[in-house]
């Protein structure tokens, strides 16, 4: 099953990526002006929500977990890409380039990954989707607290790796949910 998780996850990305691009042709690159708290909060919306129609059992809005877990992804590539770029970076960004900052962060998150898999022998396999979306959250608040720290950390991680954590999780959710 380990040889199946590089495939799995590029499928995974695929489907994320061809999304975006859909959107990033449909709304420009509208996501430059967000400010990075703001990210952290529309993933933390995304999260909760997830945590919110496995607890209930019940959806009344038309989008699915799926959904909500590729937004995640989407949302944790936007901040990487955010913190690549710098503030007086136009707000406008060619569909071409907006791709090439995407598939970067995804190299260096695939990276990440394959690492963490091979130390902990995915163990993400048999874990329960719902520990993944609590993992999600409990990574979103610690982004929001360095954020809150001005991202000033002293034992920890940075924010970055935070947001790799959590594009990798909600990977893993697809993949158990596919």
């Amino acid at each position: 099953m380990a040889n199946n998780t590089s495939s799995e996850y590029d499928a995974i990305i695929g489907v994320c990526r061809k999304l975006f691009i859909k959107k990033t042709t449909d709304y420009g690159s509208a996501w430059r002006i967000l400010r990075m708290p703001s990210i952290t909060d529309q993933i933390f919306i995304k999260a909760q929500r997830i945590r919110t129609i496995e607890e209930k059992k019940v959806s009344k809005v038309e989008d699915d977990i799926t959904s909500e877990y590729i937004g995640i992804v989407n949302y944790c590539i936007i901040a990487m890409m955010q913190l690549d770029l710098p503030d007086d970076a136009r707000t406008e960004l060619p569909a071409d380039e907006v791709a090439a900052y995407f598939d970067k962060a995804v190299i260096e998150t695939k990276e990440l990954m394959s690492a963490k898999n091979h130390d902990y022998g995915e163990a993400w396999r048999d874990m329960r989707v719902s520990s993944l979306t609590d993992l999600i959250l409990m990574k979103i608040l610690r982004v929001k607290q360095i954020e809150n720290n001005s991202g000033q950390t002293l034992a920890s991680e940075g924010v970055r790796a935070n947001y790799q954590d959590m594009l990798n999780y909600s990977v893993f959710a697809l993949i158990k949910l596919t």
